[in-house]
């Protein structure tokens, strides 16, 4: 496997660091986990269609992007309540 080098600041370096060696690892094998856990943004979107897929059939929830738009709104406004608490 070939190496690459990726710019940061310091201070991100250095807390990477530190995470991974209290996991017991090097920097460079902590990135490489991480990197494996982590999903890209095409990977996300074919989990949430399977998701709603398999919520429709198992029990009709299909809401519509105005009902979605809704419930995102309701959500955000109950996390600003709950964060100004």
């Amino acid at each position: 496997m070939s190496d690459a080098n990726v710019r940061i600041p310091a201070e991100a370096r250095d807390r990477l660091a530190e995470i991974a060696a209290a996991e017991g690892m090097s920097l460079r094998a902590y990135l490489a986990r991480l990197a494996e856990t982590l999903l890209t943004p095409a990977e996300r979107a074919e989990r949430a269609e399977k998701a709603r897929t398999v919520l429709r059939e198992w029990n009709g929830y299909d809401p519509s992007q105005s009902e979605q738009d809704a419930l995102d709104a309701e959500l955000d406004r109950r996390l600003a309540q709950a964060d100004a608490a």
